[in-house]
C-alpha cells in the first residue's frame, strides 16, 4: 500500500508530465535549458567534458536536427507567406477596406521601427558600450580568414531601389528568397483575385485555401520535433559561442538586451492603451510563440504559430491575422533594427569615429530603410549591418567583433520582432472596430 505522500508525489509527476506533453511552451522550455546545459558542458570554453575537435563535431551532429526543422519551414514560408497574403486580401471584401488597412498599417510599421532606432541611438548614446571592450579582444577579434569574406548589399540609387519594389522575374525573387518582392507580388495577385467575377473568386480563393492548408500541413509535420530541434539549436551554439565570448562582449550584449527590454515594454503599453488586452493576459498568451522565436531565430518558422495565436488566442479577425503576420514579418523588424543601430553606434566608439547629429539622423533612416523587407532568416541582420557600416566610416571586417554573440541576440531580438507582428494584429483590429473585415467579406460574396 502507497503512503499518501507518495501517491501525492506520483500524481504531481504525472500531471507534470502530461503539461509538458500538452504544451509547446514548456517542452521549448524544457529543451532550452537541457540544450544549453549539454553545450556548456561539451564546450572547451565550458566545463570541457570533451577534446575540442571532439565538440565540434558533437555541435554539429546537435544542430542536425534544427537545421532540419528550419529546413522544412523555409521549403514551405513562400507559398505560405503568398497564399496567406492573398487570402488576407480576399478577406476584407472590397478595395475600400483593403485601402483603409494599408493606410494605417504602413504608417503604424514605419512608426514603431522609428521608435526602435531612437531608443538604440539614445541607450548606445547613454551607456557606450564601446569604451568597455579590451584592446587585445578587439585586435584578436578583427583577424578574418580570407576564406570568410564579410557580405555587403549592393548600394543603389533610391528610385532604382522602389521601382524594384515589383517583381520583373518572379523565380528569381524566389531564387534570391526576396520576401519583399513576393509581398508586393502577392499584394497584386489578391487586389486582382477581389476585383474577379463572384464565381472566378471563389475558386481561386479555394485554390489558394488549399496552398496554404498544404503548407500548414507540413508546418505542423516539422512542430512534433520543434523541442528536439530547440534543443539541438541551442547545445550547438552554447559549444561553439561559451562563455568567454559573451563575458567579454557583456556591456554591449546588455545594452542591446536593455534596448529590446524598451522595445517589449512599449508594445505593452500600446497593448493596454489601444486595445483590451492587459499587458500580462498579453504576454502569457503569446508566451510560446516568443519562447519558439527564442529558440529558432526565425520569424518565418513561427509565422503559423503566430497567425494561430493572433486568430484562436488574442481573438484577431482571421482576415487581418492572415494580411499582417505574413507582412509584419518581412517588413515589420523593430528589434533587428534597434539592434542594428546599436552595433553600428557600438564599433564607431570601438574605432573613435565621431558621428554628427547628421550622421545620426541618417544612420536612423538607412537603418529604418534596411531593416524592412528584411529576409526573416537566422544570422540576416550581419549582412544588412555590414551595409550600414559602410556608410558611416565603419571596417567591414569590424563586425568580427560581435560575431561571437550575435546568434545569441538574433534569438532576442527575433522575439522581440514577433512580439511587434502581435501587437500590430491587436492594435489594426482594434482601430478596423466594428467595421469587421468578415463582415464586409460576407457582404462581398
Amino acid at each position: 500500500m502507497n503512503h499518501p505522500s507518495n501517491v501525492y508525489l506520483i500524481r504531481m509527476v504525472e500531471s507534470l508530465g502530461l503539461l509538458v506533453r500538452t504544451r509547446l511552451w514548456m517542452q521549448i522550455v524544457l529543451a532550452m535549458v537541457l540544450g544549453l546545459g549539454t553545450g556548456l558542458l561539451l564546450s572547451p570554453e565550458g566545463a570541457g567534458w570533451v577534446d575540442e575537435g571532439l565538440s565540434v563535431i558533437l555541435a554539429s551532429w546537435f544542430k542536425l536536427p534544427g537545421a532540419l526543422f528550419l529546413n522544412m519551414i523555409q521549403m514551405v514560408v513562400i507559398p505560405l507567406v503568398v497564399s496567406s497574403i492573398i487570402l488576407g486580401l480576399c478577406g476584407s471584401g472590397n478595395v475600400g477596406q483593403l485601402r483603409r488597412v494599408g493606410l494605417r498599417i504602413a504608417p503604424y510599421f514605419i512608426a514603431t521601427t522609428t521608435v526602435a532606432v531612437i531608443i538604440g541611438i539614445v541607450l548606445a548614446q547613454i551607456i557606450q558600450p564601446g569604451h568597455y571592450i579590451d584592446e587585445a579582444l578587439l585586435t584578436a577579434a578583427t583577424e578574418l580568414p580570407k576564406s570568410a569574406p564579410l557580405q555587403v548589399l549592393e548600394s543603389k540609387p533610391l528610385p532604382e531601389r522602389i521601382a524594384e519594389l515589383i517583381p520583373a522575374n518572379l523565380n528569381q525573387s524566389i531564387a534570391m528568397r526576396n520576401m519583399l518582392q513576393l509581398v508586393v507580388y502577392a499584394i497584386f495577385t489578391g487586389v486582382a483575385v477581389m476585383l474577379l467575377p463572384s464565381k472566378q473568386r471563389e475558386t481561386a480563393v479555394y485554390a489558394f485555401g488549399i496552398v496554404q492548408e498544404i503548407a500548414l500541413k507540413i508546418v505542423g509535420w516539422a512542430m512534433l520535433f520543434a523541442p528536439l530541434a530547440v534543443f539541438g539549436l541551442l547545445a550547438d551554439i552554447a559549444i561553439r559561442v561559451g562563455l568567454t565570448a559573451i563575458v567579454g562582449m557583456s556591456v554591449y550584449v546588455g545594452t542591446v538586451i536593455l534596448g529590446l527590454l524598451i522595445l517589449l515594454t512599449f508594445y505593452l503599453l500600446i497593448v493596454s492603451l489601444a486595445t483590451p488586452q492587459g499587458p500580462l493576459s498579453f504576454l502569457q498568451r503569446i508566451g510560446g510563440v516568443q519562447l519558439l522565436a527564442f529558440s529558432t531565430s526565425s520569424s518565418a518558422a513561427v509565422m503559423p504559430l503566430s497567425m494561430r495565436v493572433a486568430e484562436h488566442s488574442l481573438g484577431v479577425k482571421p482576415p487581418i491575422a492572415k494580411f499582417i503576420v505574413p507582412l509584419g514579418a518581412t517588413v515589420n523588424m523593430d528589434g533587428t533594427a534597434l539592434y542594428q543601430v546599436i552595433a553600428a553606434i557600438f564599433l564607431t566608439q570601438v574605432y573613435g569615429i565621431d558621428l554628427s547629429t547628421a550622421q545620426l539622423v541618417g544612420l536612423t533612416v538607412t537603418t529604418v530603410g534596411a531593416s524592412i523587407g528584411s529576409p526573416s532568416t537566422p544570422g540576416v541582420g550581419i549582412v544588412i549591418l555590414a551595409t550600414i557600416l559602410t556608410g558611416i566610416g565603419v571596417p567591414a571586417e569590424g563586425i568580427a567583433l560581435i560575431i561571437g554573440v550575435d546568434r545569441i541576440l538574433d534569438m532576442c531580438r527575433t522575439s522581440v520582432n514577433v512580439t511587434g507582428d502581435l501587437t500590430a494584429c491587436l492594435v489594426m483590429d482594434k482601430l478596423l472596430g466594428s467595421d469587421s473585415l468578415e463582415d464586409a467579406g460576407t457582404q462581398a460574396a
